[in-house]
C-alpha cells in the first residue's frame, strides 16, 4: 500500500509516530519484500510502538508475543487442550459407544498461541505479528523461529504444516541484553532505533502530551537530551520524557528548576544510584548550562 519511504513516514506521522528516514526506509523494504523487520535499541525509544502503529495503519489485527526467560512452544505456538481431551476419553468410556474413538490430537483439541494464530490460512488479511523483546527469551527459542521467518509456516507433528495464506507483517524487537544469532538476523531487515533528536522528541511530546505547555515541553526535551550524556546506568527513553512532561504539568510546574527536577527524578531515572548521582549538584550544573536557572 506504500509507494515510497515518504509514504511510510507520512502514514506513521499521521498516527502519531515520528520516524526518521532510516526507519521509514527499513519498514518500506520489509513490507515490499515481505521480510520481518528487526528493531534493536535502548528501552523506551519506540520499538514496540512501531508494531502498534503499523497495525492501525494497515487496519489489521495485532498479535503480540511477549518474550521472557523460559518461554516455550506451549505458550508461544500451540498446546493441546488436555482437559477437553480427557473429558472426551471419559465420556466415551462411560457411554460404552462402539464407534471408533475420535482423534484427540486433531484441530478441535488444538489451542493456538500467538505464532500459530499468525499463520492461520483462514485470515482474509495479514496480521501484524509483534515478537517483543526477543533477547529475553532463551537462545533455543530462536531456532524454532527460523522456520516461521523463512517460510511463514509452522509444523505441528500430529496434524501437519500450517502455512499462512497472507504472510504476517513481523516486527521483532530487542533491547540487546544479549546478542541474537546471525541466522535469525539474516532473515530480517535490521534497524537500530536510536534516541531521537531534540526536534523529533519535542514533536513526540507535543503529540503524546498535548496538555503540556509548549515552553515547558522545550525545557523538558533540553534537560533530558543533556541528561542522556551523563554516566548513568539507564538513560531515560522517550517514554520517560513523556511521563516526566505530564508529571510536571500535573504539578503545575511552569519552568524546569532544581526543585522540580529533584522532586520528580523518579520519572526519568529508574535506579537509585542514578537518582543519587544526578540529584543536587549535577541537576544545578545542567540547568545552569542550559540557561534554565
Amino acid at each position: 500500500m506504500f509507494d515510497s519511504t515518504e509514504d511510510v513516514a507520512r502514514a506513521l506521522s499521521e498516527h502519531g509516530y515520528f520516524a526518521d528516514a532510516g526507519l521509514a526506509t527499513s519498514l518500506f523494504l520489509a513490507l515490499r519484500m515481505q521480510k520481518p523487520v528487526f528493531l534493536e535499541g535502548e528501552p523506551g525509544v519506540g520499538k514496540t510502538e512501531v508494531a502498534l502503529v503499523l497495525a492501525r495503519i494497515l487496519d489489521t489485527e495485532l498479535i503480540r508475543l511477549q518474550c521472557y526467560e523460559g518461554l516455550d512452544l506451549g505458550n508461544a505456538v500451540y498446546e493441546w487442550n488436555y482437559p477437553k481431551q480427557l473429558l472426551e476419553i471419559q465420556s466415551r468410556a462411560g457411554s460404552g459407544a462402539s464407534e471408533p474413538p475420535p482423534d484427540i490430537f486433531s484441530e478441535p483439541y488444538l489451542l493456538r498461541r500467538p505464532l500459530l494464530r499468525a499463520v492461520d490460512a483462514a485470515r482474509d488479511r495479514a496480521p501484524v505479528l509483534l515478537i517483543d523483546e526477543l533477547d529475553r527469551a532463551d537462545e533455543e527459542f530462536e531456532s524454532f523461529l527460523l522456520e516461521l521467518l523463512a517460510e511463514f509456516q509452522i509444523t505441528v507433528p500430529e496434524i501437519g504444516t500450517f502455512r499462512a495464506e497472507h504472510a504476517p507483517v513481523v516486527v521483532i524487537t530487542s533491547n540487546r541484553t544479549r546478542e541474537i544469532h546471525d541466522a535469525l538476523k539474516r532473515r530480517c531487515v535490521y534497524h537500530w532505533i536510536d534516541y531521537p533528536s531534540a526536534d523529533r522528541e519535542l514533536a513526540i511530546i507535543r503529540e503524546k502530551a498535548p496538555a503540556v505547555a509548549p515552553k515547558l515541553a522545550e525545557q523538558v526535551v533540553a534537560f533530558v537530551q543533556r541528561l542522556r550524556d551523563e554516566d548513568v546506568y539507564k538513560r531515560p527513553g522517550v517514554a520517560e520524557s513523556i511521563d516526566w512532561a505530564r508529571a510536571l504539568a500535573h504539578l503545575s510546574v511552569v519552568r524546569v528548576d532544581a526543585e522540580a527536577v529533584d522532586r520528580t527524578l523518579g520519572l526519568l531515572l529508574k535506579y537509585q544510584d542514578d537518582v543519587d548521582r544526578i540529584r543536587g549538584r549535577v541537576t544545578r550544573e545542567t540547568l545552569h548550562e542550559l540557561e534554565l536557572e
